[in-house]
């Protein structure tokens, strides 16, 4: 009876140490990767968040990024976000997550896509939010704070476009525009699709005003047109600008074959602006992004003098 209740005992103390054992071992790899190598303002960094880090730099620049380099730039973003806090902006975690999703928008992707991507690469979607929600507060705060050291002027625009001499460059024209499209069904051959854009030739052809040509594509079931938008020479792509200042006005743009069917832009109106011209908005756009990677420069380092960062590790 007692050799029976001694190996109960035993065994008990046994299956204990061998579950403290596992827990331990388990434990232990996590706790490497959570160990703190530096405090910001009382919050820490840690070697998760470096590696974190590391990674979506060499996925985004495919550079491997020195350690120090790293560890700077996560000392930055804690800063960053901690300031604009205190101005009052602070990012919700939907602003974050619409922020996420406009990423994964411009890339051609849903965010869930995205999130797979950067997961399928050994980074947490909440790594590059954390980037996101850095970068869009310090944005903010800086333009809000320094809008007015942040003016470029008119000279100055002049100034660094006065080289441009094409009347493109050099004028500026108002164009109001209604895009049409005529849609085809996806798969369609290329013998439909070649037959559906002659049928668009013959209506541009006979199209002679922006009121023919919204009664025209009204009345017809495979077709739409939008309501007039207006748009500037400095709005453009260079080669849409060309094709209308080609087009006479109450015309349309000769068709062009896209995913969305066949679609050409009926001219409205096209007139002289004193907007910017497409020289002068890329030297605004120019000067504008120097003083802002000026003044962000400046301000940053300040933030650095007076933070409490203290290393506990190399």
């Amino acid at each position: 009876m007692m050799k029976a209740t001694f190996l109960s005992v035993f065994a008990s103390r046994l299956a204990l140490s061998l579950a403290t054992l596992l827990t331990l071992l388990a434990a232990t790899p996590h706790a490497r990767a959570q160990a703190v190598v530096v405090m910001v303002n009382g919050e820490p960094i840690t070697t998760y968040d470096i590696e974190q880090r590391s990674r979506l730099i060499t996925l985004t620049t495919r550079k491997t990024a020195p350690r120090q380099e790293v560890i700077q730039q996560l000392i930055d973003d804690r800063l960053k976000i901690k300031e604009a806090k205190k101005f009052g902006i602070n990012l919700s975690a939907s602003d974050v997550d619409g922020a996420f999703a406009g990423m994964g928008q411009r890339m051609g992707m849903s965010a869930d896509q995205l999130a797979k991507v950067l997961t399928a690469q050994g980074v947490r979607p909440e790594t590059m939010k954390l980037r996101l929600q850095a970068d869009t507060a310090w944005g903010a705060l800086v333009r809000g704070r320094y809008k007015q050291s942040l003016m470029v002027g008119e000279r100055d625009v002049r100034a660094a476009s006065g080289d441009a001499t094409s009347p493109e460059q050099t004028e500026s024209y108002e164009y109001q525009l209604r895009p049409v499209v005529i849609f085809v069904p996806r798969g369609s051959s290329p013998g439909v699709v070649e037959q559906r854009k002659k049928e668009a030739e013959i209506i541009r052809d006979r199209v002679q005003s922006c009121a023919e040509a919204a009664t025209t594509f009204k009345s017809l079931r495979q077709a739409s047109i939008r309501d007039t938008i207006v748009k500037t020479s400095a709005d453009l792509p260079s080669n849409l600008r060309e094709l209308l200042d080609k087009t006479p006005v109450g015309k349309m743009t000769p068709p062009e074959v896209t995913k969305q069917g066949i679609e050409m832009v009926a001219l409205c109106d096209r007139k002289v602006t004193a907007a910017d011209t497409p020289a002068k908005r890329a030297a605004r756009d120019k000067l504008f992004a120097q003083k802002y990677e000026a003044k962000s420069k400046s301000y940053l380092d300040d933030l650095r003098k007076g933070a409490m960062i203290e290393y506990k590790q190399k």
